[in-house]
């Protein structure tokens, strides 16, 4: 699972701009850029970003390592 490009995909899925996440987080938005390129993400930063994009990015690993239990 690649976070970043999940990220980029949820900001354009949900309408909003990197510019307007820049805003949220405090950050220039090439800092946004470079989230986007991020295999894995601060679990920290990963809470932010569930809070101001009002989705549960914790929600997908949960799905994840689930999945990956089942197969064993």
């Amino acid at each position: 699972m690649h976070i970043g490009k999940i990220l980029q995909q949820k900001l354009k899925d949900d309408g909003k701009t990197v510019v307007w996440l820049a805003n949220e987080l405090g950050c220039h938005r090439t800092n946004v850029y470079n989230l986007f390129e991020k295999y894995s993400i601060d679990t920290q930063l990963l809470q932010r970003l569930s809070v101001i994009m009002n989705f549960n990015f914790f929600s997908l690993y949960e799905e994840e390592v689930n999945h990956k239990m089942d197969d064993k």
